[in-house]
């Protein structure tokens, strides 16, 4: 019976470090992501002259989840009539945040990107989405570099964690 238990723990712990390795993986992919849904909404508001709503749902269909729940979140809160577009886009961002692998410091980024929606001429927005593309960049190469570095790290330490808890237990 003890030996059944000590494969669970090794079992448990082993799979902590993989989500915790699969999150460092997801974030400079969801990055990515998020980099091409900006290109999307910039050409469909400055080649498609598609409003906020409409661009916003075309975007939806394009990404994957949980990034396409942003841009979907966003369109339905416009369609709704919220208050303000960056109203509509902080709530969205609220919704779908703890369902991505990104940070803090991309949430900053988006929520800036937020507050000039709907703000400015066609020409200045496509400068807020360059400024927001270019933050992104390098928010991706700082993930990249974190998932090479720490990757391998979290999954062995996941089973070493296990391996640690059953030598104490025993």
């Amino acid at each position: 019976m003890s030996w059944l238990g000590a494969i669970c723990i090794i079992t448990a712990c082993t799979w902590a470090g993989f989500e915790i390795a699969k999150k460092l993986t997801e974030r400079p992919k969801q990055l990515r992501q998020l980099k091409i849904a900006l290109q999307s909404f910039e050409a469909e508001i400055m080649y498609g002259m598609s409003p906020l709503p409409e661009a916003s749902r075309k975007i939806s269909k394009q990404i994957p989840v949980p990034l396409s729940y942003l841009f979907y979140f966003f369109a339905e809160y416009l369609k709704k009539g919220e208050s303000t577009v960056p109203n509509a886009w902080s709530k969205s961002l609220e919704e779908t945040w703890p369902y991505t692998a990104l940070q803090l410091e991309e949430k900053e980024v988006m929520y800036q990107f937020g507050a000039t929606l709907g703000q400015h001429e066609k020409v200045q927005q496509q400068k807020h989405i360059r400024l927001a593309m270019i933050h992104l960049e390098k928010e991706e190469k700082e993930a990249k570099e974190t998932e090479h570095r720490y990757e391998k790290m979290a999954k062995s330490l996941g089973f070493l964690a296990g391996l640690l808890l059953i030598v104490i237990f025993i």
